[in-house]
């Protein structure tokens, strides 16, 4: 099979010709019709991630069809859709797994760091972790859902009961959220990159009632704040925007150094979260109320092989919405 492959040496992928995996017999192996690229994917090439299995087919928003099922695998079949996403398989036996927080469990596997994942025609995954998805969809519009979706959707459950959000960060999660929120009567508020009307007019064409460059205020005071961009400078600024008793949801596995900032600022109960990971739960709650919502996602098709241009075009914030490979 091609595969889009990482060794570490740079931030540049490799397409190699490699075995197609072999299952294991709790696995299925699967023909990826599409994958999403996602910053998780930006921070394991550019080394913010320290830890990936070297070499490496990044890639954790796969939507495909399975080919093989393993001998102890029971109700999934050969030709279903599924994707996988990025939480690959987790220990089921620590504290975490035990109490229904299996996103903190002690002994993960990550689709796209620590298994192999989607940058290649197949892959093989655990059928514990894998999500049905509807047959007559469009692949490529399913793949954000993966994670962006997910992700964006845990972040939001730490929201709380909320009137008024603030986005900052207007990509592959927030677009979808956006619509989440808006399905549900939820006022979102887009901040973008200074000086990015694009984006803030793409928040607004999805139901923003306000778009604004990151530096700017809001005319109300926010419920909570959700930080997908990875810029730890944004902490302090979505904490004067969020009024009391407010949150702030760092939604990125990465951000860089939060600076110093008053304690007054954090003070009258307002409070920081991270999200880590994700539950199947989580999708088993999503998948049903993006469908509800009529979420649709913005995509820009690439090649498998131009997987080093989709990167250096979601590092640099040349997309509205998300990249996806098509093998």
């Amino acid at each position: 099979m091609r595969a889009m492959v990482f060794d570490g040496s740079s931030s540049k992928l490799d397409l190699k010709e490699m075995p197609s995996p072999s299952p294991a017999i709790d696995e299925v192996l699967i023909r990826i019709e599409a994958c999403g690229v996602c910053r998780t994917d930006l921070h394991v090439v550019d080394a913010d991630l320290t830890e990936p299995k070297l070499p490496l087919i990044p890639g954790h928003e796969i939507v495909g069809r399975i080919e093989t099922v393993g001998p102890m695998v029971r109700g999934l079949s050969v030709g279903q859709r599924v994707g996988v996403p990025w939480l690959g398989r987790t220990c089921g036996a620590c504290d975490y797994c035990k109490t229904g927080h299996e996103n903190l469990c002690d002994a993960p596997g990550f689709t796209g760091y620590t298994i192999n994942g989607g940058y290649a025609e197949y892959c093989a995954a655990n059928a514990r972790y894998v999500f049905s998805l509807p047959e007559n969809a469009d692949p490529v519009a399913l793949a954000p859902l993966l994670c962006a979706g997910l992700i964006g959707y845990r972040s939001y459950k730490l929201a709380g009961d909320i009137k008024k959000l603030g986005i900052y960060g207007f990509g592959g999660a927030a677009h979808i959220l956006c619509q989440l929120a808006r399905h549900q009567g939820v006022e979102v508020y887009a901040f973008t990159r200074d000086g990015d009307e694009a984006a803030q007019e793409f928040a607004l064409s999805l139901g923003a009632v306000w778009a604004g460059n990151s530096t700017m205020q809001t005319p109300v005071s926010l419920d909570t704040a959700i930080i997908f961009a990875p810029v730890g400078a944004l902490v302090p600024l979505a904490l004067k925007a969020v009024r009391k008793g407010g949150r702030v949801v760092c939604g990125g596995i990465h951000m860089s150094d939060i600076p110093a900032f008053p304690y007054a600022d954090l003070w009258e109960e307002r409070s920081i979260l991270s999200v880590a990971n994700l539950t199947r739960a989580d999708g088993e709650e999503f998948f049903p109320l993006a469908e509800a919502a009529n979420v649709r996602t913005e995509t820009l098709a690439y090649p498998l092989e131009q997987a080093n241009e989709a990167l250096d075009d979601l590092r640099q914030g040349r997309l509205q919405g998300a990249a996806v490979l098509v093998p």
